[in-house]
């Protein structure tokens, strides 16, 4: 089984939802044959490296609401990611640009390492308050999930993998994805929104029991369980 992940690095529900299909994962009897491929998404392509506000100021300025108000949704998303384990410092985040991030996140699956560099790369900025467009950090964070800094050097001071990032953007817009995460199994059945760990266990289950034809994506669950589009997260 083969489950292909659109998400962002900076999208709390992408974290979550990851965290949850996990969760399942370690649930589901035939785990070992299941195949997981993140794919990249840029919620906004056109996002600085530097903000000179907080992640509670740019989110109040985005959906006009107070910094207060902002405080307390992100309060919200902190106590979802808790309940799955993670630990999300809105306070001391850094809101940046993720392209060069998705760059080294290709460059780490063809070294082998993409689950490792994904976990690290969300965890960098979620938890340890790093910017995840400096290239030092990026160097950093890529020698801690096992690849050789030096090449990791190279490869961000030049272009590469540019072309394989706008390829998973691409195909999330002839598949119609607006919004992230967006879990794909099997090329056949989508997952929108970080769903509870139960939606993808039944997900899971109903795709393992049926022959692995490629055909047209059918929703195994609508909008919901939180979800980032248009470089905003869902406020309910």
């Amino acid at each position: 089984m083969k489950i292909e992940v659109w998400s962002d690095f900076v999208c709390p529900f992408c974290y979550i939802g990851k965290r949850r299909l996990e969760k399942a994962l370690e649930q589901f009897p035939h785990k070992d044959q299941v195949e997981v491929i993140f794919r990249s998404f840029e919620l906004d392509p056109n996002a600085k490296k530097h903000y000179d506000m907080t992640i509670h100021e740019i989110i109040a300025q985005k959906y006009g609401i107070s910094v207060e108000e902002a405080k307390r949704v992100n309060a919200d998303i902190g106590r979802q990611a808790e309940s799955v384990g993670l630990t999300f410092r809105f306070d001391t985040m850094k809101p940046t640009n993720t392209f060069d991030a998705h760059r080294l996140a290709k460059y780490a699956e063809e070294q082998g390492k993409l689950r490792e560099m994904v976990e690290r790369l969300f965890q960098a900025y979620f938890t340890d308050s790093k910017r995840i467009s400096d290239h030092d950090v990026l160097i950093e964070l890529a020698g801690e999930a096992g690849l050789d800094r030096d090449k990791v050097k190279q490869v961000l001071e030049s272009d590469r993998y540019t072309d394989e990032v706008r390829k998973d953007e691409a195909e999330a817009a002839r598949f119609g994805v607006r919004g992230v995460p967006f879990f794909v199994l099997n090329r056949k059945y989508a997952i929108s929104g970080a769903q509870p760990t139960e939606v993808f266990m039944q997900a899971l289950e109903k795709v393992w029991e049926e022959e692995n034809a490629n055909s047209p994506l059918q929703p195994l669950a609508a909008d919901g369980g939180g979800q980032c589009m248009d470089g905003n997260c869902k406020i309910e």
